[in-house]
Parts: C-alpha cells; structure tokens; sequence
C-alpha cells in the first residue's frame, strides 16, 4: 500500500512539472511578436529602455531556472559528488527570477506614485531587505539528495527554511501592490483612452497578486512535507507562473503606447473644389501639429488629455512612465464633389 502511494506521488510530481513546462513554452511561443515589438521600438543595441531589459531578464532567467530545475529530476546519471556542485544551481537562479519581477513591481509602482521620492526610498528599503532575506532562507540549510540518479535541493532546516521565503515574497507583493493600486484608484482621467490604460494597469496588479499568491501558497504547503521531490515540484509551477505573470506587465503597457497596436481610424472625405482645397490642407495640418498652437491656447487633443484636478485643488495627474501618441492614425479616401451627394459640411464618416 504505501509502495502505491510512493508511485502515486511520484507520478504526480511528474505530472505538475510537465505541465508547468508545458504551459511556459506554449506562452513563450505566444509571446514571441511581442518580444519583436520590444526590440523594434529600441532606438539602438546599446541604448535599451529599462522595460526592454527587464522583459529580456525576466523572460532568459526564468528559461535557466525552469530547465536547470527538470533537468535536475529527471536526470538518471548524477553521482553525490556530481550533485553536490550542481545542487544550489537552481535555488541561486530562483532568487534571481524573484529579483528581477520584484524589480519589476516596485519600478511600476514608484512611477506610478508619480515618482514620489518618499515612497520611493520606502520602496528601495523594502526591496533590499526582502532581496537579503530571500538569499538567505533559500539557502539556508539546503542539502543535495539523490534518487534513482537525479539531483533534488532539498531543505532541512526547522526554524527559518526555504518555506519562509514564500512568505517573504508574498508580503513583499501585498505592500508594493497596495500602494500601487491606492494611488491608481485615485486617479480620475478625462480620456478614455488614459482610462483604459489606467484599469489595465489594475486589472495586471490585481491578477499578478492573485496568481502569484496561489503559487507561494501552494509551495507554503509543500515546503512543510518532509518528502524530498514533494518539496520542489511546486517551486517548477512558480517559476512559469512567476515568468508569465510579470512579463505580462510589461507586454500589456507595450500593447497600450505602441501606435502599431491601436486600430486605424476610417474616414472619408468629399475633395473639395480647388478653390477649397488648400483650406482643407492647412486645416489637417493643424489637427496634427501641435507646435502651431501659441502657447496660452491649447488643442482639443491636449484638453482630452489634460488632468484632473483633485478635491483639495492640487493637480492629480500621474506620470506611468509611458509615452502616449495624442495623433489618431486615419486613413482618408478622397472623392470628387460629383461623387459624393453631400455637401462640404456634411462629410461621411465611416
């Protein structure tokens, strides 16, 4: 009977790995146009912005720890003396996933608190203690076991283990997602598009915090067993989960400021006689260049986009750290006063 519940287990185990690879090369794939819109909008190799280098990190990293943590198990050759210098392998690059997502978070939250340096400090301090906790309760009192020729980290410590830096990462994302959440809920845009970017950056931090927390949950549980494989066969559903949820960060706020993204606007327009049409020109001109504007008038594109202002009379606007393209891309067919029924002044739209 308890030889069954052995094979059971294992076969479980198995099963949880499989699918949390899986589940990453099927995003990996997914995303793939995405990482090729990353580099694209770079103006050089050498000149990368700060969202294109931790998409890179996050999304390389988390392939080294996913494939040094299977390989470790279901590998069928390893010796004691050959696990004992590959077994921290995989625990260092775990810190190291946890790291950069945590970078991740804190640096969308610092500009979304519209880069106040107090919580920004606040923010450092917090980072830096979680960073030296997690080092040190990852590592600590890990030991290599071998089983039928893998190679499994295996925790054994009583007090402080490798269970605790679950919950470290877990209070770590309650603090930095509350702060980030308060001030975008407190944020009233006039544009609709800077509405929508605005409950997309919610709907990430709330649905990275759900998903996140699941998974350290889960390793919570498992990391208080005593069965070796039980151990780590969580920790390979986190590190997809971990990869997933944090470059979906940052491919949502890509999706958002690229202009190759947002849907081109159809418009039609009855040609004018030539004695109209160079009213015509300059009046599209204007629509889109906003340096005609004397400097105390403003556009009806900067009013959309202008803030609001907050009960105790401060401005409330808020700097996300994203360029925004105030010009619609339109496509504009022309036709003949003779073509088209209408007048000037009544123009169809489509």
């Amino acid at each position: 009977m308890e030889r069954r519940l052995a094979v059971d287990s294992a076969t479980s185990e198995e099963y949880l790995r499989i699918a949390s690879i899986a589940v990453a090369f099927y995003d990996y794939i997914l995303t793939l146009p995405a990482e090729w819109r990353f580099y694209r909008s770079q103006s050089s190799i050498f000149h990368m912005s700060l969202a294109c280098i931790l998409f890179i990190l996050i999304r390389y990293i988390s392939i080294v720890v996913i494939v040094l943590s299977n390989y470790g198990y279901f590998a069928t050759s390893f010796t004691q003396q050959a696990c004992q210098r590959y077994y921290l392998a995989t625990p260092v690059f775990k810190v190291m996933q946890t790291m950069i997502s945590q970078v991740i978070l804190g640096v969308r939250t610092f500009n979304i608190s519209r880069r106040n340096r107090r919580i920004g400090i606040a923010l450092l301090l917090l980072y830096i203690f979680s960073v030296s906790v997690e080092w040190f309760t990852d590592l600590f009192h890990r030991i290599p076991v071998v089983v039928d020729g893998n190679c499994t980290p295996v925790n054994t410590g009583k007090t402080l283990s490798a269970w605790f830096y679950y919950l470290v990462v877990m209070l770590y994302d309650i603090v930095v997602l509350t702060i980030s959440t308060t001030h975008l809920l407190r944020y009233n845009p006039l544009s609709t598009r800077i509405g929508q970017l605005v409950r997309v950056l919610i709907y990430d931090g709330i649905g990275y915090f759900i998903v996140l927390t699941v998974s350290n949950v889960l390793n919570l549980i498992l990391y208080h067993t005593s069965d070796a494989e039980t151990q780590s066969s969580g920790a390979s559903i986190g590190y997809a989960v971990t990869w997933i949820m944090s470059q979906r960060i940052l491919i949502n706020v890509l999706q958002m400021t690229d202009p190759d993204t947002r849907p081109l606007e159809n418009v039609v327009l009855a040609r004018p006689t030539f004695s109209a049409r160079k009213n015509v020109v300059s009046g599209l001109r204007s629509q889109f260049d906003t340096k005609s504007h004397s400097k105390n008038s403003k556009s009806p594109i900067d009013a959309e986009f202008a803030p609001s202002q907050a009960r105790d009379g401060h401005d409330n606007d808020m700097e996300l750290d994203i360029r925004v393209c105030v010009e619609r891309s339109v496509k504009v067919d022309y036709m003949d006063a003779s073509e088209h029924s209408n007048s000037w002044g009544k123009s169809t739209v489509k």
